[in-house]
């Protein structure tokens, strides 16, 4: 099982390490996505930054359509 973590609030005007957590899930910008195996790690950095995420668990054929910002590639 993998988790896809959408960022959907912005990480101004939180703690610094709260703002370090987004950065290393890989998060950058608001609607942004990654997707990430379901570990014990993973999820303790979701649950310190979990007002500022939004969480779905996807299958693991299903990770790699949905990973990436969406963007198109020249």
């Amino acid at each position: 099982m993998k988790l896809k973590v959408t960022q959907v609030r912005s990480g101004i005007h939180h703690p610094k390490d709260q703002k370090s957590t987004i950065r290393r899930l890989g998060l950058h910008r608001i609607n942004d996505s990654v997707v990430k195996e379901d570990r014990p790690e993973i999820r303790g950095m979701i649950a310190k930054v979990g007002h500022l995420v939004r969480v779905e668990e996807v299958a693991d054929g299903e990770a790699k359509a949905a990973g990436g910002r969406g963007r198109k590639k020249p």
